[in-house]
């Protein structure tokens, strides 16, 4: 008996988003059991073709829909005759540490991530613990396409559960060589804490207990029940701030559903913008570590002036979790992520990790001695504005050269999109990879200067769409 369906090469087929790490989707429109159990079975069959092992790592957040698509996902890779590791409840890092740590062909983490909660998402992990890269991508969505034959009943695939993920990921971070628990459990710091209703609550209490933080939360409840937009950016974290100003906590952390994005809210009750959270790791570990950081090309220039105050170098990459990864992993890169709030420590492990960046926070906090509203401020301020359109239906290209001849002084980079560089400001033109829209990214040193370069950098891409 075979399992088809139908897939794409990227971008959204019949409203489902596909890209080379997994699908997403509206429950119960495009993200269907279905469509679940072909792309589960596509990604089961694939990661049996690398002889590798016969083991795929499954866990998920805590969405509503998440235990029920996880049924499904565990029966699905049990029928193409691989042998399930099942996590449960748990954060996409915890997912990536766990292939790492089981030597598994891969994993398949169901999280939309910080999409709304009607949202939900398969993410694809190969055996590295990285997000399928684009060759493995295709390959595994070829399947999809083709069609898939189940196992004979005597090669059908075994469920062992696995309980100590969280406590293995804790144990990782406090592993960190340059993390100084003992003092960090000496100043006691309090924190302020915002799970978001989501799989954090599985993590993030234990191990700033583990630190010696005193702990105050909201939303700590892992039903997925999400109470505000589960995005961590600074609109969203109103009740945090009220916390922390109300507590008197040192510092607040928020944390996005699956606790791969790590946001800041410093002592004094005001969220500094996720941009924050990757330089001030930075900050820390390359006092430990010397070497180029890492991230992509729509992260804040905050990055390249941290790297340029440790005097080495800032690399860009194209947009996406695994194009930082593979990139720092080419460049033995000991610091690196993406400026969403996205740590990436490859001492742990290459993916972004909240837990790693809230431990690696409380180290900036000891070391330099002063609130995080003093050292954010010694940080240069900068502005980002972001914008989209729908995608039009002429080349890009032509857009790209219209843009460089407006701006023939600007460093030009096209690894994903166009994107200009000044010394004080830079703008970053590209389609989605998900979504049928052209994105438009600029920042300065002023909101003016940031929405100027966006306007006119929009004229050619209005031009099209006329």
């Amino acid at each position: 008996m075979s399992l088809g369906g139908t897939g794409g090469t990227g971008g959204a087929v019949d409203g489902l988003m596909v890209s080379v790490s997994g699908i997403r989707g509206r429950v119960g429109g495009a993200f269907t059991p279905e469509v679940v159990a072909r792309y589960a079975a596509a990604f089961g069959a694939w990661s049996l073709t690398q002889g590798i092992s016969r083991q795929v790592v499954v866990g998920r957040d805590s969405r509503v829909s998440g235990a029920m698509f996880h049924r499904i996902v565990v029966g699905t890779l049990q029928l193409v005759g691989c042998d399930v590791i099942d996590i449960g409840l748990t954060t996409t890092p915890g997912c990536q540490l766990a292939v790492e740590h089981h030597h598994a062909a891969g994993g398949l983490m169901l999280s939309a991530s910080h999409n709304p909660i009607e949202w939900n998402a398969l993410k694809l992990i190969g055996s590295s613990g990285l997000f399928l890269q684009e060759g493995e991508g295709l390959a595994m969505r070829a399947l999809v396409e083709t069609g898939i034959l189940y196992a004979t009943w005597d090669r059908i695939g075994t469920v062992i559960v696995d309980a100590d993920a969280a406590d293995r990921h804790i144990e990782a971070v406090l592993a960190i060589p340059y993390l100084d628990v003992p003092a960090i459990r000496a100043r006691g710091f309090k924190v302020a804490l915002d799970c978001v209703r989501g799989a954090g609550a599985t993590i993030m209490p234990m191990l700033l207990e583990r630190l010696g933080c005193e702990v105050i939360g909201i939303n700590m409840e892992p039903d997925g029940r999400f109470p505000r937009e589960p995005e961590p950016i600074p609109a969203h974290l109103g009740d945090l701030e009220r916390l922390v100003r109300d507590s008197g906590a040192d510092v607040g952390l928020a944390v996005d559903p699956d606790v791969d994005r790590l946001a800041l809210v410093s002592d004094a009750g005001k969220a500094i913008g996720e941009d924050y959270t990757l330089a001030l790791a930075a900050k820390v570990v390359l006092k430990h570590r010397k070497g180029p950081v890492v991230t992509n090309l729509s992260t804040s220039a905050l990055i390249d002036d941290v790297a340029r105050g440790a005097g080495v170098e800032s690399v860009r990459a194209p947009v996406g979790e695994v194009n930082v990864a593979v990139r720092m992993r080419e460049l033995r890169s000991p610091i690196g992520g993406e400026g969403n709030g996205g740590v990436i420590l490859p001492e742990v492990h290459l993916g972004r990790d909240a837990p790693i960046g809230a431990a690696l926070l409380l180290q900036l906090m000891v070391e330099e001695n002063r609130p995080l509203s003093a050292i954010a401020a010694s940080l240069p301020t900068y502005v980002i504005v972001k914008d989209k359109l729908d995608r039009p239906n002429a080349s890009l290209e032509e857009v790209y050269t219209a843009l460089r001849t407006t701006f023939p002084d600007a460093k030009v980079d096209t690894q994903d999109g166009l994107r200009l560089t000044w010394p004080d400001r830079w703008v970053h033109v590209r389609p989605s990879g998900t979504e049928p829209i052209v994105r438009v990214i600029a920042e300065a040193r002023d909101e003016i200067a940031a929405r100027e370069l966006v306007r006119r950098s929009r004229e050619p891409l209005d031009a099209l769409s006329r």
